[in-house]
């Protein structure tokens, strides 16, 4: 994950349903893993019926995503796979963000940045992780900081006061000697 513009890298968005992106993250995870897909693990994954797996994967053909023909194994294509990585690269930048940033719980981060990936656009994409690379590189912002913001989500009471305590205390840390 990086700040640099990704614009010319990234595939010209398509019109996909959340859908249709849900099923190319799927296919690129079993090509990873197995080489191909097959309905069957597909529907397995996304916790569908099988026979509703047939229109989305007809539909992904015809727009040139997926190789596919009945009761045969699924691949991407090309285009295919550029699509569905820039899915899953949206969905582990929103997950790591949800997890190390916001201190989210595993599961539901995992489906928040499900749910998210699919409707943030690339712009915004790239200032959050801008916003992380900033958080973890600044001397004003940092470590320090990013362990403050976490004690205070997890504090009991988070309140105004207590960062006006943390200012105060901090201050001369700043000020020019």
């Amino acid at each position: 994950m990086t700040c640099e513009n990704r614009d010319e890298d990234m595939p010209k968005p398509l019109q996909l349903t959340e859908s249709m992106e849900n099923y190319l993250e799927v296919i690129l995870e079993l090509e990873k893993v197995n080489k191909v897909a097959r309905a069957k693990d597909i529907a397995e994954k996304l916790e569908i019926k099988k026979g509703s797996v047939t229109g989305g994967l007809k539909s992904l053909a015809e727009k040139g995503l997926i190789n596919y023909a009945p009761y045969n194994f699924i691949t991407l294509t090309d285009k295919g796979k550029a699509q569905a990585e820039e899915i899953a690269y949206r969905h582990r930048v929103l997950k790591d963000f949800l997890l190390n940033i916001l201190q989210i719980d595993p599961d539901t981060a995992e489906h928040t940045a499900c749910r998210m990936e699919h409707a943030i656009d690339g712009k915004t994409l790239e200032r959050l992780v801008c916003f992380v690379e900033y958080i973890h590189r600044c001397p004003r912002a940092g470590d320090d900081w990013l362990e403050s913001f976490i004690n205070y989500c997890r504090s009991d009471n988070p309140s105004r006061k207590n960062c006006d305590l943390c200012v105060e205390q901090i201050q001369p840390k700043y000020r020019p000697k």
